[in-house]
C-alpha cells in the first residue's frame, strides 16, 4: 500500500490550483482525476476573470474573486514563463448591457473599490462598464498549469477513479483508488459536481448538482470585436485570433453532457443580438461542461466535520475559473494548519448543515 502526503481528488482547475498551492509550500501531492486531466467544467469554461453580474454574488464570493484577481496577472506570467504556454491573460473589459440594477451595481463597486462606470449610451447601448475585468483562455490555463506541476513534486493520475475513502476513528486513513488501497493522512475532494455523491456516503451531504452549460465558437476576423459583452445571462468573448466565445446555457439535466442544435441556433441567435456583426461567420465549434452548483454560488472549503484530514474545494458552480487561485491557497492554507488570508467561516462545509455536526459517519 503506497502512502502519498497529500492527495487532490480532482484534476480540474481547482484540483490542479490546490495540487500547485501544496507543492509551492513544500510537500509532495498526487492528483487523481477520473478521467482526463482539465477535461470537464474548466476545459469548458469561458474564462472571464469576474463573476458575471458580481454585485449578486454574496461578499464571500467577491473575496475570493479580488484575490484571485490580483494575483492573475503575474500567475499567467510565471505560467509562461515556467512552461511556453501562453494562458492568454487580456485585460479586455465588461460590458454589462441593461439598466435594471445600476444602483446595486454602484454601491457594490464603491464598498469593494472596484472601477464602474455607468455609460447612458455609445456604441453598445445603455449599461455598466468594469473596466478591469480580464480573461484567460481555460484551455492553454490548464495546459500551462499541468506543465508547471510537472515542474513541481506533483504525481498526476488520470483514469483514476476514487471509489471510495477509509479512515479509523475519525481519523482519514486512505482511499480506494480503481480498486487499489491507497494510503493518505490528508486528501482534498476537488472534483466539482462528482465530490457529492462521494462525501454523501461519508455524512456531508453536500448541496453541490451538475448544470450543464453549452457554448458555441465563432469564428470572426481578427481585432473585430475588442471589448467583453454580456446581457440577460449571455455573453460574448473575443480570443486572440479573432475567435468570439458565446455562452451560455444552464440546463439542469444531471450528468448528461449531450449536446443540443436546440443550444446551438439558441447561441448564436443570441450572438446576433448582441452583435449583428458576426452574422457572416461560421460557428466553428460547440461543447458542454457540468458546472458544480452551490447555494448562492458560494464554494464548500474546509474540512469534513467528522473525519479528521478529509478536506473539500468544491461548489464554485460558474466561477471555478476566477476563484480558483484564492480558493486554492486557503484550502492550502487549512490543510496545512496555516493561518487563512481570509476568514473560512463562510465556506465551511458544514454550513449546509446549520453549522452543527453532519449526520453519522456509516463505514
Amino acid at each position: 500500500m503506497r502512502t502519498h502526503p497529500i492527495v487532490v481528488v480532482g484534476g480540474g482547475v481547482i484540483g490542479l490550483m490546490t495540487a500547485r498551492a501544496l507543492a509551492r509550500h513544500g510537500h509532495e501531492v498526487v492528483v487523481f482525476e477520473r478521467g482526463a486531466l482539465g477535461r470537464e467544467a474548466s476545459w469548458a469554461a469561458g474564462g472571464i476573470l469576474s463573476p458575471l453580474y458580481p454585485w449578486r454574488y454574496p461578499d464571500a464570493v467577491t473575496r475570493l474573486s479580488q484575490a484571485s484577481q490580483a494575483v492573475y496577472p503575474e500567475l499567467c506570467k510565471g505560467l509562461e514563463e515556467a512552461t511556453g504556454i501562453d494562458p492568454e491573460w487580456e485585460p479586455s473589459g465588461l460590458w454589462c448591457l441593461g439598466e435594471g440594477e445600476r444602483d446595486h451595481a454602484t454601491a457594490w463597486a464603491a464598498r469593494f473599490g472596484v472601477r464602474l462606470e455607468v455609460d447612458a449610451g455609445g456604441e453598445w447601448g445603455p449599461g455598466l462598464w468594469l473596466p478591469d475585468v480580464a480573461q484567460v483562455r481555460p484551455p492553454r490555463l490548464l495546459r500551462a498549469l499541468r506543465g508547471q506541476l510537472q515542474n513541481l513534486p506533483v504525481t498526476i493520475r488520470e483514469e483514476a477513479c476514487v471509489e471510495g475513502l477509509r479512515w479509523q476513528r475519525g481519523v482519514l486513513t486512505g482511499l480506494v483508488v480503481n480498486g487499489e488501497e491507497v494510503a493518505a493522512s490528508r486528501l482534498v475532494v476537488a472534483a466539482g459536481p462528482w465530490s457529492a455523491p462521494l462525501l454523501a456516503r461519508y455524512g456531508l451531504p453536500l448541496p453541490v448538482t451538475p448544470v450543464k452549460g453549452q457554448m458555441i465558437l465563432i469564428q470572426a476576423p481578427r481585432g473585430a470585436l475588442k471589448t467583453m459583452v454580456l446581457k440577460e445571462g449571455r455573453y460574448l468573448v473575443p480570443r486572440r485570433d479573432g475567435s468570439v466565445l458565446v455562452g451560455s446555457t444552464q440546463e439542469t439535466q444531471g450528468f448528461d453532457k449531450t449536446l443540443t442544435e436546440e443550444a446551438r441556433v439558441a447561441l448564436r441567435a443570441s450572438a446576433l443580438a448582441l452583435w449583428p456583426a458576426l452574422e457572416p461567420f461560421p460557428v466553428t465549434h460547440q461543447w458542454a461542461g457540468l458546472r458544480p452548483s452551490s447555494p448562492e454560488g458560494v464554494p464548500f472549503i474546509g474540512e469534513h466535520p467528522e473525519i479528521r484530514g478529509c478536506f473539500v474545494n468544491t461548489g464554485h458552480f460558474r466561477n471555478g475559473i476566477v476563484l480558483a487561485p484564492a480558493s486554492a491557497e486557503l484550502a492550502a492554507d487549512l490543510v496545512l494548519c496555516e493561518d487563512p488570508g481570509c476568514d473560512p467561516a463562510p465556506y465551511a462545509p458544514d454550513r449546509s448543515l446549520g453549522g452543527g455536526s453532519a449526520v453519522s459517519v456509516v463505514k
